[in-house]
């Protein structure tokens, strides 16, 4: 099969590569060669902006998958300059699309978010998933039966470039007092990208079409952190912050601490997407175990003087465990 992927060397983008490579299919990119331009030097590559240089794509595909759609009138344009080149537009979306987590299961059915003005183009925590909903429409009304949407949650891995999953193996690898948010029972969930990436790459085999979530199975943050914590071999003691208190000293779900959201109100359900159609699809999981070890090989490659994008700093980590024993 031959696939195009438009991006592809950057986070979701480099696995989709590898596994469609790994599957034997015929892999060609087109991207504007800023980010890991010889990450793969000897795949066929298209330099271009999607606004204006899908004109420099010639020949036929079985399929595109599109890695990089935030906005609809984007989106558009590259959806019908590829009307006559590719048989099935793959779109990555995301669960941000739904227009509320405020109850469990949420499923492929539940309704989408909405902008007042459609026109909008500045992507904000507010118009990120309607302006992905519009995505999804336009790709549909132009493809129908030939698209397929695919609603992935929060993904981590090797080559993540946020770190809004890498803070915790490394946090906890150092030891020491954790600060761990709300409760050991409190719930994540999210997908390995090579997970996300086989799934994609199986479906667009098989011709599938249609809406999936694809995000991970949910699982307890206590699971998650005595994983990391088994993996390190650390002797890190988790020390857990009720939601009232961070709420109280500003800590900020999601950024300070990562891969995790009260499970409250418009949020009560973030952690429980249904994905029983995925997994129906052939949707798999690598062990969290080896999710996690694999994040530890590839951070030992970074610089070190990396900083991390994400997670507390260690100054304010401190402040807020001396806070928290006082209470």
């Amino acid at each position: 099969m031959k696939i195009l992927i438009l991006g592809g060397t950057r986070f979701i983008g480099r696995h989709l590569v590898n596994s469609a490579r790994a599957h034997g299919h015929d892999v060609a990119l087109f991207n504007r060669g800023q980010t890991n331009p010889d990450l793969f030097r000897r795949l066929k590559t298209i330099r271009g902006d999607r606004e204006r240089d899908f004109g420099k794509i010639s020949g036929q595909w079985d399929a595109v998958i599109d890695t990089c759609g935030y906005l609809p009138r984007i989106v558009r344009l590259s959806a019908e300059a590829l009307k006559d080149k590719v048989g099935r537009y793959i779109f990555i979306s995301s669960v941000s699309v739904y227009a509320s987590f405020s109850r469990m299961g949420i499923n492929e059915s539940h309704p989408l978010g909405k902008l007042q003005d459609e026109t909008v183009e500045e992507i904000t925590g507010a118009t990120y998933g309607p302006l992905k909903a519009l995505c999804e429409k336009t790709v549909q009304d132009i493809y129908g039966p030939n698209s397929l949407i695919i609603r992935p949650g929060l993904v981590v891995g090797p080559h993540d470039p946020t770190d809004r999953f890498t803070y915790w193996p490394l946090r906890i690898a150092q030891g020491g007092d954790v600060l761990t948010p709300d409760k050991p029972s409190a719930m994540t969930q999210f997908i390995d990208a090579r997970d996300l990436a086989d799934f994609i790459v199986r479906l667009a085999d098989n011709n599938v079409s249609g809406v999936f979530n694809a995000t991970g199975q949910p699982l307890t943050l206590n699971t998650v952190f005595e994983t990391c914590k088994r993996a390190s071999q650390s002797k890190a003691v988790f020390q857990w912050a009720p939601v009232e208190f961070l709420e109280k000293h500003n800590v900020q779900p999601w950024s300070d601490m990562p891969a995790w959201l009260p499970e409250t109100g418009e949020n009560a359900g973030v952690a429980h997407v249904d994905i029983s159609k995925a997994l129906q699809a052939g949707l798999t999981f690598t062990p969290l175990a080896q999710t996690i070890q694999d994040i530890y090989n590839w951070t030992s490659e970074r610089p070190a003087e990396y900083e991390l994008k994400a997670g507390l700093k260690p100054e304010r980590e401190k402040e807020l465990l001396e806070l928290l024993r006082v209470q």
